[in-house]
């Protein structure tokens, strides 16, 4: 099961068998089957669409079969090239495009590539419309324009600075602090767009930037899923560097971890509790994060007396929550900082650009900053799924076996102890079961975590 269709895209590993991997078809069939929807959506006489990618090894062969599938069915393309998530996000919109189409797998290794799909606003599609494209995808009901009338491709390699102009023109932006302060950080760009990226961002703020990984050649140096346990080179040049804190990406950019000075984890749960802490301080008003995430930006949230809600899983539920509750600032537990005065989307440059300027104002080292922070852990374990396994079902059975706690449903099951909680859920984006947990301690995190996997197992007979 390496070709995962579903609402949010379509992604899976590259070459192998047509429908059971990513191959040149399937990415023209579901790029087909995305300009088809887009063109449904309105009746107009030009159609545009952007195009961006990270930069893992398959992204240029990719990106080509989707732009010239567009082409094809007579859409214009705007060519970011090499780009990053967000900043596509930021370029629709500007662009007055219909949609926009990135070419990442995200955290998945180099042998993994997608295309995630945008509406005109530069935002993830919701379930109907994903379902929409899945059924003409199946269903092979697109129709091609003729000759005079097929779109052309236009490259604009500028995104990337106009997406940093965007950041460092929020109001929150403490440019001048940030000059002041002097800091030196190195960057884990995992290879890919964010080593361009992230550096550039730092050195229009007077950081100096220690690039590690900033090559994007898309031969990723280490697991790119930016975890403790992945990032060890990146520990030791921190401290042998003297620098004030590390940064890491994900290959396109929309998830964000620190590294203290002392190379030991800020905690990616805390990225979006730090940033929070800032725009709280200066906007008060509501947040919102999935319900796979820390417990402590509810607590930072009530410390600035406002309101604390849970979505589920996925960024499209984050941001339609989001704007439900007219929150301030949101995002993911992994790293996902979404801040609507930027753009509904995920974005480590805008997460890097108020961090920075919360440490300036503070004038605290990043260890000092972290144990200012309530205090959680969390353990993030997964089971891989195999053909014919009943995940509802188990779900359900656990569901019946906690049915004594607060239970939330909406999204797998979670469930909420008076000091811990644990939330199980089949992955959107891998053949997996996710397990999280966060309690009081590591230990104890890890223990109830273990726990689950031993009850599933035990109910699934593997």
């Amino acid at each position: 099961m390496t070709l995962i269709k579903s609402i949010s895209g379509i992604r899976g590993t590259i070459g192998g068998a047509v429908d059971d991997n990513l191959t040149p078809i399937d990415a023209v069939k579901f790029a087909a089957a995305y300009g088809t929807w887009l063109k449904q959506q309105r009746d107009k006489d030009n159609y545009i669409v952007v195009v961006g990618r990270d930069a893992r090894i398959s992204g240029e062969m990719i990106q080509n079969l989707v732009m010239n599938t567009l082409v094809g069915l007579g859409i214009h393309v705007i060519d970011l090239g090499l780009s990053t998530t967000p900043t596509v996000e930021i370029a629709v919109p500007l662009e007055h495009a219909d949609g926009g189409i990135i070419l990442t797998a995200s955290h998945n290794p180099k042998q993994w590539n997608a295309l995630k799909l945008l509406n005109a606003k530069g935002e993830f599609l919701n379930g109907e419309e994903g379902q929409k494209i899945l059924e003409i995808a199946e269903s092979n009901s697109m129709n091609f324009a003729e000759v005079d009338d097929l779109g052309k491709i236009t490259i604009n390699d500028a995104y990337i600075d106009i997406h940093i102009d965007e950041v460092l023109d929020l109001e929150l932006v403490n440019v001048n602090a940030i000059k002041d302060a002097n800091f030196k950080v190195v960057v884990d760009g995992v290879n890919s767009t964010g080593g361009i990226a992230i550096p550039l961002l730092l050195e229009r703020l007077g950081v100096e930037p220690v690039k590690l990984y900033c090559d994007p050649t898309g031969h990723f140096p280490h697991n790119p899923e930016p975890l403790k346990e992945h990032l060890g080179d990146l520990a030791k040049a921190v401290v042998k560097e003297h620098a004030d804190f590390g940064i890491v990406v994900d290959p396109d950019v929309d998830r964000l971890a620190f590294m203290d000075e002392t190379g030991e984890m800020f905690g990616e749960e805390y990225t979006l509790v730090a940033c929070a802490d800032y725009v709280l301080s200066k906007t008060p008003g509501n947040t919102v994060s999935n319900m796979s995430s820390t417990r402590a930006l509810r607590d930072v949230t009530e410390k600035h007396r406002g309101t604390y809600e849970a979505s589920a899983v996925g960024e499209v539920n984050v941001v339609t929550l989001m704007k439900k509750n007219n929150v301030v600032i949101g995002g993911e537990g992994n790293g996902g900082i979404i801040y609507p005065e930027s753009h509904y989307g995920r974005d480590a440059l805008v997460g890097v650009a108020l961090f920075l300027s919360l440490l300036a104002e503070k004038k605290m080292k990043v260890s000092e900053l972290r144990a200012s922070y309530p205090n959680y852990f969390m353990s993030k374990k997964k089971i891989q799924l195999t053909p014919g396994l009943d995940v509802d079902g188990i779900l359900k059975t656990m569901e019946s076996n906690y049915s004594q706690e607060k239970l939330t449903t909406i999204d797998g099951v979670k469930i909420d102890f008076p000091d811990s909680w644990g939330h199980l859920r089949k992955s959107n984006t891998e053949p997996i079961i996710r397990i999280y947990t966060e309690a009081p301690s590591q230990e104890a995190a890890d223990t109830l975590a273990d726990r689950f996997i031993s009850e599933i197992k035990a109910i699934a007979n593997i």
